[in-house]
């Protein structure tokens, strides 16, 4: 689904990811994971498409999209999910959704799957984005990156600084999406143990570099803390 093979890529032409290669499988996850400061959100500007690699080449689907915009790389099946429960605050929750959906073949009944997948989104509609909680503001972030029927999901820490119940239920629906909605999942996350049951197979980056990768599964937990506690 996406590979990216050897990239180096950086801020001010200084290197932040130092030739960077991992996979994404079809319908299936890849976990990256390591300390702040590792590279992992740069790796996913770059896979993107807002960062440009100084070398080394990123891959969808077979095709070379190294020197394609956001934009393009959108229009192919990609979606982005930053850091930070991103919305438009000021818009309400129903209004962040729609703003998505207009336009788009299926959009109504788009947003009615995402709001299937997040069902406590439907009695929060009415409110403005900016006054949800952290953990419902994410799961309005997913719903919206999803409207956009995505084959390949990119989330940079989906449960980071969440309270436990809403992590609980972030966690299974991107389960499921990989399990049962033939979608693709390239996860940035912290929590080793989730990240571990999501991912087919998993990478840790340590000062921009893969230092350690291997297949996901319980059964790798105590290889990946040992290689985060370098």
């Amino acid at each position: 689904m996406l590979e990216i093979d050897e990239i180096t890529v950086g801020y001010d032409r200084s290197p932040v990811l130092h030739s960077v290669s991992l996979a994404v499988p079809d319908n299936g996850v890849a976990a990256v994971m390591g300390h702040n400061g590792a590279g992992k959100s740069t790796l996913l500007r770059a896979a993107v498409g807002l960062l440009r690699p100084q070398g080394g080449a990123v891959r969808f689907e077979g095709e070379d999209i190294t020197r394609l915009s956001p934009h393009d790389r959108v229009g192919r099946g990609m979606a982005y999910v930053p850091q930070g429960q991103q919305c438009f605050p000021h818009l309400t929750a129903a209004e962040n959704l729609q703003l998505i959906a207009d336009g788009r073949p299926r959009g109504k009944a788009a947003v009615a799957d995402a709001l299937d997948l997040f069902p406590a989104l439907r009695t929060l509609s009415g409110r403005r984005a900016g006054l949800l909680s952290g953990g419902q503001r994410q799961q309005l972030a997913i719903a919206r990156a999803l409207i956009t029927g995505p084959r390949l999901l990119l989330l940079d820490e989906p449960t980071e600084g969440i309270q436990p119940s809403v992590v609980a239920e972030i966690e299974e629906t991107i389960l499921s999406l990989a399990r049962d909605g033939g979608l693709s999942v390239l996860l940035v996350e912290q929590h080793i143990g989730f990240a571990l049951r999501a991912a087919q197979r998993y990478y840790v980056l340590e000062a921009g570099r893969v230092t350690s990768t291997g297949d996901g599964g319980e059964q790798s937990e105590q290889a990946v803390r040992e290689a985060l506690s370098v």
